[in-house]
């Protein structure tokens, strides 16, 4: 980035966060709610929502036999039927054998490893997203019920501290954009609260789905942060933080976002 641009763009997250005043005590609100209505009506309706194709993508994965001959639907059924869409709703969830949390992403590529004796998937890889898109998009409807305490809590702790915390050569923080300012224009954007239950999402930006995790390197590159690995110990606990703070709210994977 050019000098003068990068001063621009310094100006107008200044403007943002110390001209414009804040949104405080917000109810949990998707970022479904902040996007234009084109948008909304392409989330709307399955023929036209473009991230449609991941949910077909990872069906077709979801029945195709590993190297062991079995599949995940010779569990889950064809299309998924036995799988209990409010459990979904939970993830992240503690793992008692791991001793830690683990995300629905993580437990696809456990499954993918360890049942079907396939090769490892990268976190956040093409067919990753689109098994996690399939599996999620099950579960469309249902309301994130992520647990705070008990043996998560510790884990919930560590992603509300990372979430709050500044970082990068413009000293930003996930709560400054998406709970002080959440609502509030920076440049052409409106700034959403940052909820994670759309995702794995269509980003018109990039035009394809974006994990979560992508997502929040997304953002640590903004604020010129050194960047996590997906699926990083950092990353998984702000993944518990982040959908908790959409507990309640329907999950519409896959989101339509900007």
């Amino acid at each position: 980035m050019k000098p003068d641009t990068t001063k621009t763009v310094m100006l107008l997250l200044l403007a943002v966060l110390f001209v414009t005043p804040p949104v405080a005590g917000a109810e949990p609100k998707s970022g479904y709610e902040y996007l234009q209505l084109e948008s909304r009506e392409m989330q709307d309706d399955d023929f036209m929502n473009p991230g449609m194709s991941a949910v077909e993508s990872g069906a077709a994965l979801f029945r195709s036999a590993g190297k062991n001959g079995k599949s995940c639907a010779s569990c889950h059924g064809d299309d998924g039927e036995k799988l209990d869409t409010g459990n979904i709703a939970k993830y992240p969830v503690f793992s008692d054998s791991l001793g830690k949390p683990v995300t629905l992403q993580q437990q696809i590529h456990t499954c993918w490893t360890e049942n079907l004796n396939n090769e490892p998937m990268k976190y956040d890889s093409s067919g990753a997203l689109d098994l996690e898109v399939f599996v999620r998009n099950l579960a469309r409807g249902e309301k994130v019920n992520v647990q705070t305490d008990g043996p998560l809590q510790p884990f919930w702790e560590q992603g509300k501290e990372i979430y709050h915390t500044r970082a990068g050569q413009l000293d930003m923080s996930c709560n400054l954009c998406h709970v002080n300012y959440a609502g509030m224009k920076i440049r052409a954007n409106t700034l959403s609260q940052g909820q994670s239950n759309g995702f794995p999402a269509y980003r018109l930006k990039n035009g394809k789905i974006n994990g979560l995790h992508s997502r929040f390197n997304g953002c640590y590159a903004q604020f010129r942060a050194e960047k996590l690995e997906p699926g990083s110990a950092d990353f998984v606990a702000l993944e518990v933080y982040v959908n908790s703070r959409g507990n309640g709210l329907e999950i519409e994977t896959p989101g339509v976002r900007f």
